[in-house]
């Protein structure tokens, strides 16, 4: 197809974009200036354009992507295609009469998990530390139940109030909620940085686990699904206070795995890689750490969106993963096989 047919939208790959003689420097004039080059795009060529707006934390307005649209087809808007790119397949029933908590439900990946539940029957108990995000998931989805609790993870106080909003019946937990670090490699690592990690990342999810699991050895039934990260399965994704918390995070999967699988409980976990809607970094990086971890990181194949990760992390709570235990499941592009 010659590219004088090509009709860019929002639909479109950014790929499609940067190989579009007119479209091409649309989309770098747009974000340059964040210093975005076609180089370190590179990861995200399969990502459908519109993708960058949940990307940018609204950074990058939908205004902005309508405007390089309409700059690229003579003014006008065109109707985009909807069926581009990843489209969910919704299983009507699959957690019917299941009680599901997902942490860090108000944003990302556990919106588009605690979403994906309620889409298919589940009672979803929805926590986040910050009720604006919650409250917009529950007006998203007015029939479905979903019981939000505005909470920290990391507060005994607040982990009990997630199991009292459960009640007895606690068939499923996504520990989702998570936080980046600085980049900063260990003789740069402070404290502060360390201690914020670790309690979130580790520390809360071993907390609300603890919790959760006798309503899970009571009924000899139960799913829990770790968000790990590429961090992980390697040294060179990220800073160290992150790469050993999820390093953890992958020890307490499978420490777990063994302990409950015979009693019914399966422990797995989701190593994600590149993601469109990722949790922030810090203000302030390590200038030595990222310019060491930078030429590893542009090798990521890919960047996921929020719904491709919750699709991986359902299957694992859902009963369709029913013989699969102790597993760490990259769901990263194929970077891990780099």
């Amino acid at each position: 197809m010659s590219d004088s047919v090509v009709i860019l939208t929002g639909q479109s790959t950014i790929g499609t974009w940067l190989d579009h003689p007119e479209g091409r420097g649309l989309l770098l004039d747009l974000l340059a200036p964040a210093g975005t080059t076609a180089e370190t795009l590179a990861p995200a060529r399969g990502m459908a354009l519109q993708q960058l707006v949940a990307m940018s934390g609204g950074a990058l307005p939908q205004e902005a992507i309508d405007g390089i649209v309409r700059a690229a087809n003579g003014g006008e808007l065109p109707e985009t295609d909807e069926s581009a790119g990843f489209q969910e397949i919704v299983t009507p029933g699959r957690f019917a009469g299941r009680t599901v908590v997902v942490t860090g439900a108000g944003s990302g990946i556990g919106r588009a998990t605690a979403s994906r539940v309620a889409r298919e029957g589940g009672r979803v108990i929805a926590v986040d530390i910050a009720d604006k995000g919650l409250i917009a998931l529950a007006e998203e989805l007015p029939d479905a139940e979903i019981v939000t609790v505005t909470g920290d993870i990391t507060s005994q106080d607040d982990i009990d109030a997630v199991v009292a909003a459960a009640g007895e019946r606690i068939d499923a937990l996504a520990n989702v909620a998570g936080v980046n670090d600085d980049f900063s490699p260990l003789h740069e690592t402070s404290d502060a940085t360390w201690d914020r990690v670790m309690a979130i990342n580790v520390t809360g999810a071993f907390k609300l686990t603890r919790a959760i699991l006798p309503a899970m050895i009571a009924a000899e039934s139960g799913s829990v699904v770790n968000i790990a990260s590429e961090a992980g399965l390697r040294g060179n994704a990220s800073g160290n206070a992150y790469t050993v918390s999820k390093h953890a995070v992958i020890g307490m999967t499978k420490s777990a795995a063994f302990m409950y699988g015979p009693r019914g409980i399966r422990v797995n976990a989701v190593a994600p890689g590149g993601v469109a809607t990722g949790i922030p970094f810090p203000p302030h990086v390590s200038e030595e750490g990222s310019a060491r971890l930078r030429p590893f990181q542009a090798a990521i194949p890919s960047l996921a969106t929020a719904a491709e990760l919750a699709a991986s992390i359902t299957f694992l709570l859902s009963a369709d993963s029913v013989n699969i235990n102790g597993v760490v499941l990259p769901s990263d592009g194929g970077w891990s096989v780099q």
